[in-house]
């Protein structure tokens, strides 16, 4: 049967920063699709009421608790997980933090914050990851870009400058590890209700205009990334590669 294409029975999928928020609804996601599903964070509390969660509602989930930006925990969390979980099949890099604040007014260290978890966290866990998947000649890594990878806005200049940067490392990637049978793609949210937008979603003025520029007009539920991340993670997308997808409610599509 062709939905057998996004079967992920068998596999083993980690999403980076999935405590909480779009990376612990995307887990969820892969989880039903019958991945083994680990959990990352580096609060200890929330990782395992988060792995708690997910193994209460039936999904086979483990929890590695390290810091991204962090190469020899990185390194070593990873070692751990496939000697004791199995071999890492998807990477979802989902990590990311926002600081709002005018461009001129940034605060230096925020910026290289910035940069150290949304763009060097990514490239230290593909890192990691890739080398087993190199050996095995197969993986699926999926960098969570972002709107933000096309579009600017007021006061997040800095956080699309990682995005940014997250799309065109996607693309390097892929034309690198192309060759072993690896597919590099991201998955591009538009504006969907989390903790991190909530502030945007309580201010009427910015509401108004979110809707008033999408043509779904409304904010995307979170479970609506679901089948596009099953899609990149599975045998569905085998030659899909270097590939943004978008799920915006057709913010790109208008101008």
């Amino acid at each position: 049967m062709s939905l057998d294409l996004f079967d992920l029975t068998g596999k083993v999928a980690l999403v980076t920063g999935s405590s909480r928020g779009l990376g612990n609804v995307i887990a969820q996601g892969l989880g039903r699709a019958g991945a083994t599903v680990v959990l990352n964070g580096n609060h200890p509390e929330r990782l395992d009421n988060a792995v708690q969660a997910l193994n209460d509602a039936g999904i086979r989930t483990y929890g590695a608790n390290f810091d991204v930006t962090d190469a020899n925990q990185v390194n070593a969390q990873i070692a751990r997980i496939e000697a004791e979980v199995g071999p890492v099949d998807v990477l979802f890099n989902n990590a990311g933090i926002q600081i709002r604040k005018s461009l001129e007014n940034y605060d230096d260290a925020d910026w290289q914050r910035l940069l150290n978890v949304n763009l060097t966290g990514a490239y230290l866990v593909s890192k990691a990851v890739v080398q087993r998947m190199i050996e095995r000649r197969a993986g699926k890594i999926v960098n969570i870009c972002s709107i933000q990878s096309e579009l600017g806005r007021p006061s997040i200049a800095p956080y699309a400058a990682t995005k940014g940067g997250l799309k065109m490392l996607t693309k390097g990637m892929a034309t690198e590890w192309g060759k072993y049978n690896i597919q590099v793609n991201g998955l591009g949210p538009g504006y969907f209700v989390t903790e991190m937008t909530q502030p945007l979603v309580d201010d009427e003025q910015f509401d108004s205009w979110l809707r008033s520029r999408t043509p779904a007009n409304r904010w995307g539920d979170p479970e609506e990334l679901i089948g596009a991340a099953v899609f990149l993670a599975s045998r569905a997308s085998s030659y899909v590669n270097g590939h943004i997808l978008y799920v915006d409610g057709g913010m790109l599509a208008c101008v």
